[in-house]
């Protein structure tokens, strides 16, 4: 069947595994020190390798190839486990009595990138949050930290089976967009929601000044 999936350039492949690590279909593996595609019907061509990438090896490609089994996909993540669904358990201290109520810093609704529409009033001029479902869960402080002072887009590039570049980008494109900061968990399945946006930004056409923040799964901040 004619579907997008993933090729590698093994002359630009330096062997770094990258990749390999964030491919959570566990469709990527190094052979002889280079990363091959191992299985077709893993690959759901997401791309959430692209971005973990540094030289620019791998390409998504519409091309004649195996269909996605997710069966099958599923079984092989039951034996040799994915980071985005390993079970965890975290230490938890109760909380000291809080005195002081925290108030919600959202600015507008709707939220989820699906339902936003592409032109509205509260984008003008606006600090555009771009971030997975996940953190705001993981991220104790995220109204205050990341919400605060801007105009949110929320989604799941692995729940939701859309191209949210598309949606993105015409957002970017129509509206006067101040910044954007791109906010995922540290599993490889949000770098799908971080390609998706750099590709909406470089296809807006405009020079917008963005940032990465990552999330541990246990709630800390890892790089930014």
């Amino acid at each position: 069947m004619l579907r997008d999936i993933i090729t590698i350039d093994e002359s630009k492949c330096n062997g770094c595994g990258a990749c390999a690590h964030a491919c959570h279909e566990g469709a990527i593996e190094m052979i002889s020190g280079k990363a091959h595609l191992i299985r077709e019907d893993y690959c759901d061509g997401f791309g959430d390798c692209l971005p973990e990438c540094p030289t620019g090896a791998i390409q998504i490609q519409k091309k004649e190839a195996a269909a996605y089994d997710e069966i099958a996909v599923q079984r092989h993540k039951q034996m040799s486990g994915c980071p985005g669904h390993q079970v965890q358990m975290f230490d938890r201290k109760e909380p000291e009595e809080v005195s002081v109520v925290q108030t919600s810093q959202l600015r507008q609704w709707p939220v989820q990138i699906q339902l936003l529409p592409i032109e509205a009033p509260f984008y003008d001029n606006a600090k555009l949050l771009i971030a997975a479902d996940c953190t705001a869960y993981a991220y104790a402080n995220f109204h205050q930290d990341f919400i605060q002072g801007h105009i949110v887009c929320v989604g799941c590039p692995k729940l939701d089976p859309v191209d949210y570049s598309q949606k993105l980008t015409a957002i970017l494109s129509r509206n006067k967009i101040k910044s954007v900061k791109i906010v995922r968990m540290e599993v490889p399945c949000c770098g799908g929601l971080e390609m998706a946006a750099k590709k909406a930004l470089q296809a807006s056409g405009k020079f917008i000044p963005w940032q990465v923040v990552t999330i541990s799964r246990d709630g800390r901040i890892l790089d930014e």
